[in-house]
């Protein structure tokens, strides 16, 4: 396994500090210290591999920590917070991902026996060791970036193969419920998928229950098991980043940009704001852009 670690990251080692795209399709990598505010996102479903140094994810109150050869599953989009950090030897932080098509992963269900029974109130995200055969998938599929004429014909079986190991392992129930209909975890889903696109219209409760088919007392419960928020904090996290992305870029005072995004006080927004970041809006963008 030492083997196939040190392949993959020497693979990798070309990745920039920031997510890199390999030229095949979904699969990216990072390496070294990334700008907080990267860190700081709606991250997308996906399998991420540890290859070096290690990262903490926080969302909610919920805070895992992944080391070198761990690798963990993102099943919903969640706003989270991350931090990066070297080994103990110096050596930089160093990541690979492969984002989840629910499609893919559901056909690929199709062709293996259903599991008996099933979890309520599960996660959307957790981690665990890497196994030989995983980083064996994983390596032949790192291995197409210097055969670009091989990726449209192999790269799709090895994605089924990567999927399929991670379904053999510990997270199994994470990528079954992405593609599975009416299990507990889609349904949420539909709900974040909406908070994602409307962020900035007032929210109710009932009506993201009543969309997700369930009761305002369950909808609650799973949404907080699934995310560690509740769809109120869900949302306000959503909105925050994209604040926080667009006065970055200089899109907008924070006055004007608190409208837009959902608030009725500017001065709650910045309050809500420093709460979160640390900096009320201008100074911490400031901060940023330095």
């Amino acid at each position: 396994m030492n083997m196939q670690l040190r392949e993959l990251r020497q693979l990798a080692s070309r990745a920039e500090n920031r997510r890199t795209e390999t030229g095949i399709p979904r699969v990216a990598m990072v390496q070294g210290e990334i700008p907080e505010h990267q860190l700081a996102a709606v991250y997308d479903p996906m399998v991420n591999l540890i290859l070096a140094g290690s990262k903490t994810m926080t969302v909610g109150d919920r805070t895992l920590r992944y080391d070198p050869a761990t690798y963990f599953v993102m099943s919903v989009d969640l706003p989270a917070v991350g931090s990066v950090h070297p080994s103990d030897d110096g050596e930089p932080y160093l990541a690979i991902s492969l984002n989840l098509e629910p499609a893919i992963v559901a056909d690929l269900l199709a062709d293996l026996p259903k599991p008996v029974g099933g979890e309520l109130y599960t996660p959307g995200f957790s981690v665990a060791p890497v196994g030989s055969e995983l980083l064996d998938a994983w390596l032949r599929m790192l291995r197409l970036m210097d055969r670009p004429n091989e990726i449209a014909a192999l790269a799709p079986s090895y994605e089924r193969e990567i999927l399929f190991r991670v379904l053999q392992g510990p997270l199994s129930w994470m990528l079954r419920d992405i593609a599975t209909p009416n299990t507990a975890l889609s349904r949420i889903g539909i709900a974040i998928q909406w908070i994602r696109q409307n962020f900035a219209r007032p929210l109710r409760v009932e009506a993201l229950a009543e969309m997700s088919a369930l009761s305002v007392s369950a909808f609650h419960r799973h949404f907080k098991a699934v995310t560690a928020l509740s769809p109120l904090q869900y949302q306000k996290q959503v909105r925050l980043l994209h604040a926080r992305s667009r006065l970055i870029a200089g899109e907008g005072s924070a006055t004007s940009i608190a409208f837009e995004i959902g608030y009725n006080s500017p001065t709650q927004f910045s309050r809500e704001y420093a709460r979160q970041f640390g900096l009320p809006p201008s100074k911490d963008a400031a901060r940023l852009r330095a």
